[in-house]
């Protein structure tokens, strides 16, 4: 019976010593709450460091460890080194990764040592992975610390349904490129079937670097790599928000926050919230707080900040740092703006249990999360959650992830100091029917899509995206498909034959005289064209008088410019589309450009498309070319309806109205057919693979993920199905 495994650095099972005694308690973090019901129902399990350095451990201890954590908890412990820590985590996790995905560049270290380590414990985690692993298993892997797991389990687990979630933001290109082990965690990353982000932001700066770093791309977040399609989406992570929602009205919450309140002798209450980390911005609110006090004195004595900072990675000397300034920070403020009576800012350098997190959150008046850039913030969510009346304010970073989702709030750029203070103003000064009236709505989605919700959305789309690449697995045409696909022709009354040309029946592409049909392929055609049965139709991205001059005198249907023009046997050319060409004068001198700067590249011109070729080009200088005009065009066309198609070693461009299904319909829908036959090779013919019926004979020519249901590797493969079709009648 298959299993799902939940992989994650640390297990959601907190090991510490007391007296020489090992102790075990469940740890409070979103991931294992969120994930904690689907870990409980059926058969599951969960893998991750066990806490404690391995050689603080004797073997008795680990064995034990590893008995009860599996017996007890369903949890599987991978033990680490003091060393794997520091150059691992401490290391390359925390002094690479993290400032580089959250946009910190000077605090970004490039050591090789560092990341032969995170190479080393992803290798570890997979060993210990790999005596558990059963074929149908689903492995659901977690954040930044294992971006190179996905992959090692699918060169040795193809037959799993492996899942990826990242919990930190996905920098842009143009960041991410700096790093010297990009194409390496791309593709651990693509190793999975899904992979998961919070925002559509992430997602798209994700898909941008996979195309200019590795060449795939993609088709509404999915990914074709080699023959298995890869699914990038966003899946904005919830909190537990009954518990939040529910713990308002506990008598201790309640005796706590009154507590609180006394304290603050009617003071307005601004509640701050994070661990200690440079990404928080944490400085920078300190400094709005300062700057709403010196431009509003009115709130003197009237407005006070609680500062929660919980203690992290002090051994850091960065984080050592920040901690320095902050307590300067808070000292000049208080030192600036206090009275006797009155300290603006309440520091506390510690950490809360939930009941008394739950009271701050019941007692502030505005919650300031104010963070450079972060994956998501779940405080903002518990805050809005904990506010059983629905009152209250929060004040959010447009650069957190759950700004996407809370726009109700007050939304500030954390950089601009004055802003802050001014948002902060908003929100003291905002009337009380506004408050509520913004927070039910954010209530109610928080309420919705809760991290129940978020981990069952993940799973299933995963599910999904499974089916999705069993359905698009190609079967090779091999000699027994052949016979089945002559057999069923022959038995055919109504035959329709709808075949692409350029790298289809023939390998040749670009200019016409390189392309033009040999006497093989219109030898081909007259003998399908000879059995009255068969209806042929040759459906191409070509304009109308190339397929004129090499097709005109055959008695035999054409399809020209992807569907904009017809041509039933021997008759006149039809255009299907009335269309503007004004597009092409803004598209032109951009493909020009690009073809005067790579050589061997041409433009062709078609009726109502442009196309540019690169075939005959230096490969790496046209890698960079293609990236170039892509992102171009892509801007340029983003409001217009003009689409890019990207073929092999061509891009055209062209109105998205027009497409080969249209065109293909018109002879799909005249007729029951008794047999259908169709073949292309490129992303213009999956257009017309998608319309066909369920039991048509679909081949695609080349490999990848298609629409179609059997492929072979080439025209050449091709023409010999083609003849065994023609010579059977």
């Amino acid at each position: 019976m298959s299993k799902t495994i939940f992989v994650s650095n640390r297990l959601p099972v907190t090991i510490s010593r007391s007296g020489g005694r090992l102790e075990y308690a469940p740890s409070i973090g979103g991931l294992a709450t969120g994930l904690k019901s689907v870990h409980e129902e059926g058969e599951s399990l969960w893998v991750g460091w066990c806490g404690l350095p391995e050689e603080t451990l004797t073997e008795r201890e680990k064995e034990k460890i590893d008995r009860e954590l599996r017996d007890k908890y369903h949890n599987i412990p991978v033990f680490l080194s003091q060393e794997d820590i520091d150059d691992y985590y401490y290391g390359f996790c925390n002094r690479t990764i993290w400032p580089m995905f959250h946009y910190f560049t000077d605090e970004i270290v490039y050591l090789h040592p560092l990341w032969q380590a995170y190479r080393k414990v992803n290798r570890e985690f997979f060993e210990r992975l790999g005596d558990i692993i059963e074929d149908g298993d689903t492995i659901w892997v977690h954040d930044y610390q294992l971006m190179l797991l996905p992959q090692m389990i699918r060169e040795k687990f193809p037959d799993t349904s492996i899942g990826f979630f990242l919990h930190i933001p996905f920098p842009s290109y143009e960041l991410f490129r700096l790093l010297p082990w990009r194409e390496e965690i791309l593709h651990g990353l693509l190793g999975a079937d899904l992979i998961g982000f919070h925002t559509y932001d992430y997602v798209r700066h994700f898909l941008s670097s996979v195309r200019r770093i590795l060449g795939f791309e993609h088709n509404l977040g999915y990914l074709h790599v080699g023959n298995r399609m890869v699914k990038a989406d966003v899946f904005p992570m919830g909190i537990d928000y009954d518990r939040y929602h529910a713990a308002h009205g506990k008598r201790s919450v309640q005796k706590e926050k009154q507590e609180v309140l006394k304290k603050a002798q009617g003071s307005k209450l601004v509640l701050s919230v994070d661990r200690l980390d440079y990404t928080k911005g944490i400085p920078a609110r300190i400094r709005a707080f300062s700057e709403l006090l010196r431009s509003n004195p009115q709130y003197r004595e009237k407005v006070t900040m609680i500062l929660i900072v919980a203690p992290s990675r002090t051994e850091v000397e960065t984080y050592s740092e920040l901690l320095r300034e902050i307590e300067e920070l808070v000292g000049n403020t208080n030192g600036e703006h206090g009275t006797i009576g009155w300290m603006p800012v309440w520091f506390f350098y510690r950490s809360f249990g939930f009941e008394s997190l739950v009271a701050f959150y019941s007692a502030a008046d505005v919650l300031l999360v104010t963070p450079l850039r972060d994956g998501m913030n779940l405080v903002a969510k518990e805050y809005v959650a904990a506010r059983a009346d629905e009152g209250g304010m929060l004040v959010l970073s447009e650069t957190a992830g759950a700004a996407s989702e809370l726009g109700e709030a007050v939304i500030v750029n954390a950089n601009n100091i004055p802003e802050v203070a001014s948002g902060l103003k908003t929100a003291l000064e905002m009337p009380e029917n506004e408050k509520v009236s913004r927070n039910k709505v954010m209530h109610k989605r928080l309420r919705h899509y809760n991290v129940e919700f978020w981990a069952g959305d993940f799973l299933k789309k995963l599910n999904e995206v499974k089916e999705k690449q069993d359905y698009s697995s190609l079967i090779k045409v091999n000699r027994r498909t052949l016979e089945k696909i002559v057999r069923a022709k022959q038995a055919a009354g109504k035959r329709l034959f709808l075949l692409d040309y350029d790298g289809t029946m023939t390998g040749f592409r670009g200019k016409p005289e390189e392309a033009k049909p040999d006497r093989t392929v219109t030898g081909l055609l007259e003998k399908f064209i000879a059995d009255d049965k068969n209806t042929l139709v040759i459906i191409s991205g070509r304009d109308r008088d190339t397929l004129q001059e090499w097709f005109g005198s055959l008695p035999i249907n054409l399809i020209a410019g992807h569907g904009m023009w017809i041509r039933e046997t021997k008759g006149e050319w039809k255009r299907l589309e009335l269309l503007s060409n004004e597009w092409k004068e803004t598209i032109r001198p951009i493909l020009e450009m690009h073809t005067a700067r790579t050589p061997g590249s041409f433009i062709e011109e078609k009726s109502y498309s442009l196309a540019w070729h690169y075939r005959r080009c230096e490969p790496e200088l046209a890698a960079v070319r293609v990236n170039e005009l892509k992102d171009a065009l892509e801007d340029m066309t983003s409001n217009l309806n003009i689409g890019l198609l990207l073929g092999n070693k061509v891009i055209e461009i062209k109105d998205t109205t027009v497409n080969k299904s249209r065109a293909a319909s018109i002879w799909l829908n005249a007729e029951e057919w008794d047999f259908i036959f169709a073949a292309g090779d490129d992303w213009t013919d999956e257009d017309m693979f998608n319309v066909l019926p369920e039991d048509a004979w679909s081949v695609k020519v080349g490999s990848g993920i298609s629409e179609a249901r059997f492929r072979v590797d080439s025209p050449d493969d091709i023409r010999t199905i083609l003849k065994a079709l023609a010579e059977r009648p």
